[in-house]
C-alpha cells in the first residue's frame, strides 16, 4: 500500500461542499484515482499571498475570479472601480466570493466549471 503525504500531493481542489459544481468536480477527480488534497477554502481561508498565487496560476485577472451574483458583492462592491489588489483583498475578506471549484496541479490551475475542465490539467 502506498501512502501520500499531503506535501507531496500535486493536485489540490479548492472545494465548497455546499456547491453542486464543486461536488461534481471532486467526484470526477476522485474517479481518476490520482492523489489529491481537498482545501475547504471557506473554513481554511486563503491568505492574500495564497490567493494571488492561485490567480497567477489561473492566468486570469482577480475580477474574473469573483462570484458577482453573491449578495455581498452586489451590496458592497458592484459598480465600484477597484484595483486588482483591492479585489484580492475583498475575496480574502469574503471567501464566498471566490469562484469554485478551483483545481491546481503543479503550476497549472483551472476553474472546473464544468467539472470536465479539470481534465485539461490532469
Amino acid at each position: 500500500m502506498v501512502f501520500f503525504a499531503k506535501k507531496n500531493i500535486m493536485i489540490q481542489i479548492y472545494h465548497n461542499p455546499r456547491c453542486s459544481k464543486s461536488r461534481e468536480a471532486l467526484q470526477l477527480l476522485e474517479e481518476t484515482g490520482k492523489p489529491h488534497n481537498v482545501v475547504l477554502y471557506l473554513k481554511d481561508t486563503l491568505t492574500k499571498e495564497q490567493l494571488t498565487a492561485l490567480i497567477n496560476k489561473l492566468e486570469i485577472t482577480p475580477i474574473e475570479l469573483v462570484r458577482k451574483n453573491e449578495q455581498v458583492w452586489k451590496d458592497g462592491y458592484k459598480g465600484k472601480e477597484l484595483t486588482d489588489d483591492e479585489v484580492i483583498n475583498v475575496m480574502v475578506e469574503n471567501p464566498k466570493l471566490i469562484e469554485r471549484p478551483i483545481v491546481t496541479n503543479g503550476n497549472k490551475a483551472v476553474v472546473a466549471r464544468p467539472a470536465e475542465a479539470l481534465k485539461d490539467i490532469l
